[in-house]
């Protein structure tokens, strides 16, 4: 029998269960800074620093954080339905919990990126990222994550995605983001 295509969108809630904290969780402070100080492509440009060293603590805390019973139990439904994850995180907590089709809307903290070629990307060996690692063209290498102001790639690959849903479901998240927000305006008539 054809397993029914259950595609997910999964937000922060569902992370801050495994400790991680969010940028909305008080005052539009992320663990205590500016999300427009540490979260923008302005920001990179006036303190490359800084937003090095906040992605590597954020970095540092996934690594150390684990899978929750929410990630472990989509990725029990595997069993039966034809999962794909769409999440907003930048964690990899669906992952170690066994889904596996994810899709990294707003990129993937344990990886980076060149500054001067948005398709190298790299893995982060460890949870440090510095100035002066470079890309195989020698560009310094940023964190793999859209920031606040930056165009969303695989919006539309995760539209045509929620197009073909039988069952969508919302998890951990407000849908207060655009454009992920919008994607629930692509499920089906007919999906549950």
């Amino acid at each position: 029998e054809h397993m029914k295509r259950l595609v997910v969108l999964s937000g922060a809630g569902i992370s801050a269960e495994s400790g991680l904290k969010t940028f909305r969780d008080e005052d539009g402070l992320w663990e205590g800074y500016n999300v427009y100080d540490v979260a923008t492509p302005e920001a990179w440009s006036r303190n490359p620093h800084m937003v090095q060293e906040f992605y590597n603590l954020r970095r540092k805390a996934v690594l150390e954080a684990q899978p929750n019973a929410a990630h472990v139990n989509l990725a029990k439904l595997q069993q039966w339905f034809d999962v794909h994850i769409i999440t907003q995180n930048i964690d990899d907590l669906h992952e170690r919990a066994g889904s596996k089709q994810v899709m990294h809307l707003h990129g993937e903290i344990l990886k980076s990126r060149s500054t001067r070629d948005a398709s190298l990307i790299y893995d982060v060996p460890g949870w440090e990222l510095r100035m002066g690692d470079c890309c195989a063209l020698g560009a310094q290498l940023r964190p793999h994550i859209v920031w606040f102001g930056e165009a969303v790639p695989l919006i539309e690959e995760a539209s045509r995605l929620v197009e073909t849903a039988d069952i969508f479901v919302v998890v951990g998240t407000s849908l207060a983001v655009y454009p992920a927000a919008g994607l629930l305006d692509y499920a089906s008539p007919h999906c549950e």
